[in-house]
């Protein structure tokens, strides 16, 4: 009976550390263009403000959504990115890291 009991006390204790970790991950904010690494790589939240000039290698309809880099759904308003530790990038952002998903 002891076993069943510990068993129980360890599924809910687990399940409560993941919704915790997703609560923090979720919360993480979005990062600013005037961060000194999104300036570094060109990053705009809004990829149709990118300055084509300076960064040519940019294509209309390139966005963080469709990047190899991009740690979340398309779908999503936001998502992590491993260049911007602790920070999520806008979906429909770019920068000059961008990386076409395969």
């Amino acid at each position: 009976m002891s076993n069943r009991r510990q068993f129980f006390f360890q599924l809910s204790a687990g399940t409560g550390f993941v919704l915790a970790a997703s609560s923090v991950r979720a919360a993480a904010p979005l990062v600013a263009e005037n961060d000194p690494q999104a300036a570094a790589l060109g990053y705009k939240a809004d990829a149709t403000k990118v300055d084509k000039t300076k960064f040519p290698k940019y294509a209309a309809g390139d966005h963080c959504g469709s990047c190899a880099l991009f740690q979340g759904k398309a779908s999503d308003a936001a998502g992590g990115c491993p260049l911007f530790a602790g920070k999520q990038v806008a979906t429909k952002g770019w920068c000059s890291a961008y990386a076409k998903k395969a």
